[in-house]
Formats: structure tokens, C-alpha cells, sequence
């Protein structure tokens, strides 16, 4: 069978582009100041992107056009040569759980002092079975399950990636308002789930374990407390389904001091139902289409004050947030180094 990534006339056609496409993907020439600037953030903060698989971000991220297959494939080493990006979320394990081996070979591809953030698998971490277009078809039996979670998830994960591990996310996708309604069942079911995990800083002394949601009636001093009784954090959900970063702070300081975890996945303008139109106006995610100061500068201050106290945080930016997730981290660096300048 032909392999799709070289076709057979273009090896023979063109032999001195194969031999050039065997070295992989080369990363982009970092722009000027770039260096400088990861110098000038905390070392605790690592930023990064959600995947790495598109080609828009050539001169960004790639030196040249590669196809999305190719990127997906081969990209990761390439992305983790760039000075900013020191974490990616690992997106596609909530579409199909990965096997250690899995895991093993994308830390192979990352420096030591990479790490990954990881989702949970919406086995466990969404309440409803769904069909491809995303509609619930019935109830998940397996939402919150323990020893799925375990089995299934985290100790793949820590087997895979060691110390490489950031942080485990569980991102609960919308919750049936009937289940909402029971806010204190499902708090129960989250509690003793997140309290089977494995620990996980023995082997990797970095990772937390954080939980996301999509209904802001989580968000309560009740939810907080589940999470703190666990050890875990809350994770700040950028996106248009939740309130807005300053009205989710106060979950996160009811868990204060700890880390950060944060993913900006989906700019407000958009709706809550708006990734489809994000990805149309966004087009090939090469440049910052709607820049968000405000969010940013928030999240920059959330940063300082986590890393100052001496904590880790994990902040993972979409191609949705803003147009660009490469861009992005840029100009969220930029804010969080100009908090860290000394003030004359």
C-alpha cells in the first residue's frame, strides 16, 4: 500500500525532497527576542497550545508547509523547540483513551523539562454517551467511574510519561440539568473518584490533578471543598459556556495556595456554541483575528501571583481564544514578563 506521507512519484520524481522530508519537520528560526523573553518568565510557567497538528503556523511554530497529517505525526518534536512552548494538552485522549506505550512515545519526542497536559477521556468525564455530531444519545454508566479512571486514564499516563506528566485534567462536558439538580450526588460521585487516583509525585513530582466544567452551577463553595478533600485544583475554563475569568477566581482562591491549571479555549464572542464559526473567521490560525487584552491581563496576574508564591502553573491556549494559539502564548508571555520587571 502506498504510504500517504510519500507517494511513490513524488519519490521518484523528486529524491532530494524526500531525503529532506526524512529529517522530519523542522521547527521555525525563533523570532528575535523570543529567547529573551522565556528568560524573563518564571520558571514554574509553562505555556503551551492545544495539539500541535496545523499547518497555518508556519514561520510561527513550522519552517515551511507541512501537511496536517505530517504535523501530527512528526510535529511534536519540532513544536518543543520553540523557547515559549514547554506544555501541550494531549486533546485527543478524551476521544480514545491512550495505551503507556502511547504516552511513551510522545515523551520520547519533548526535553526533560517538558510537560504534558493531559484530558481525561470522555468515558469518564462526560455524563452522556454521544454520536459523532456530539448529540447525548442516553446516560454514561461510566461517568466518574473510579477504577475506569484509574485503569483507563491516570496510571497509563503516569506509566507513559513520568515526570514528564503536568497535570491530569478532567474536563466534565455539560451536565443534563436533571443530574444539576442533585448538585450534591454528583460532588460525591466526583469526590470519591478523584480520591482513587494514584499518587502521583513520586513519579512525577511536577503533575497536579485538575477538574474542568461547562456549567457555571459547579462553580460553589461545595465544589471547591470536593476538590481541596482530594487534593486537586480547579481548572479556569476559558470559554464562552463558563462566566468570565474574574468570576471564576473565587473558586480557585477557595483553593489557594496550590497550582495553576488554565485552558483558553474559545474567545466569548463566539457563544457558547461558537467553535465552528472561530475556526471560518480564523482561517488558517496564523494571526491574532480578535485579541483579548483583558482576558489576558488577567490571566497574566493569576500567573504572577500563583508562580510568585512558588507554584507550578500550566496554561494551554486554542487557535479559538484569539486566532492564533502560538500568538497567543506570545503576547500572554509578554503580559506576565512585564508584571515580573522590577518596578522603579
Amino acid at each position: 500500500m502506498q504510504n500517504p506521507l510519500f507517494p511513490e512519484d513524488e519519490k521518484s520524481a523528486a529524491p532530494a525532497a524526500t531525503r529532506h522530508d526524512a529529517r522530519g519537520v523542522e521547527p521555525a528560526v525563533p523570532a528575535p527576542g523570543l529567547q529573551a523573553l522565556r528568560e524573563a518568565l518564571p520558571e514554574a510557567l509553562r505555556l503551551g497550545t492545544s495539539s500541535w497538528s496545523y499547518p497555518g503556523w508556519v514561520g510561527t511554530v513550522w519552517a515551511r508547509d507541512y501537511p496536517e497529517t505530517r504535523l501530527s505525526k512528526q510535529g511534536l518534536r519540532a513544536y518543543a523547540r520553540h523557547p515559549l512552548l514547554r506544555t501541550v494538552s494531549l486533546d485527543r485522549a478524551f476521544y480514545r483513551s491512550l495505551d503507556a506505550s502511547q504516552y511513551a512515545a510522545y515523551a520520547a519526542q519533548v526535553p526533560e523539562d517538558f510537560r504534558f497536559v493531559v484530558k481525561a477521556p470522555g468515558l469518564v468525564a462526560d455524563a452522556l454517551v454521544r454520536d459523532e455530531s456530539g448529540r447525548g444519545l442516553q446516560a454514561n454508566r461510566s461517568y466518574l467511574d473510579p477504577d475506569l479512571a484509574v485503569r483507563a486514564f491516570a496510571e497509563p499516563a503516569l506509566e507513559g510519561l513520568r515526570h514528564r506528566l503536568g497535570a491530569l485534567v478532567f474536563q466534565l462536558s455539560p451536565v443534563p440539568d436533571e443530574m444539576l439538580r442533585d448538585l450534591p450526588a454528583l460532588l460525591r460521585r466526583l469526590g470519591a473518584m478523584l480520591r482513587a487516583l494514584p499518587a502521583l509525585r513520586p513519579t512525577a513530582p511536577d503533575a497536579v490533578v485538575a477538574v474542568e466544567v461547562r456549567n457555571p452551577q459547579w462553580l460553589t463553595p461545595a465544589f471547591a471543598a470536593t476538590l481541596r478533600e482530594a487534593g486537586a485544583t480547579y481548572c479556569l475554563g476559558l470559554h464562552a459556556k463558563m462566566p468570565p475569568i474574574e468570576d471564576q477566581l473565587p473558586t480557585l482562591r477557595a483553593l489557594w495556595p496550590g497550582p495553576l491549571v488554565c485552558r483558553w479555549n474559545l474567545h466569548r464572542k463566539h457563544g457558547a456554541y461558537g467553535y465552528e464559526d472561530a475556526k471560518r473567521l480564523y482561517g488558517d490560525f496564523d494571526r491574532l483575528v480578535d485579541p483579548d487584552p483583558e482576558t489576558r491581563a488577567a490571566l497574566a496576574r493569576v500567573i504572577a501571583g500563583t508562580t510568585g508564591a512558588g507554584h507550578p502553573a500550566y496554561v494551554t491556549l486554542g487557535n479559538k481564544a484569539e486566532g492564533s494559539a502560538p500568538l497567543s502564548a506570545v503576547a500572554l508571555a509578554q503580559a506576565v514578563a512585564a508584571l515580573q520587571a522590577p518596578r522603579a
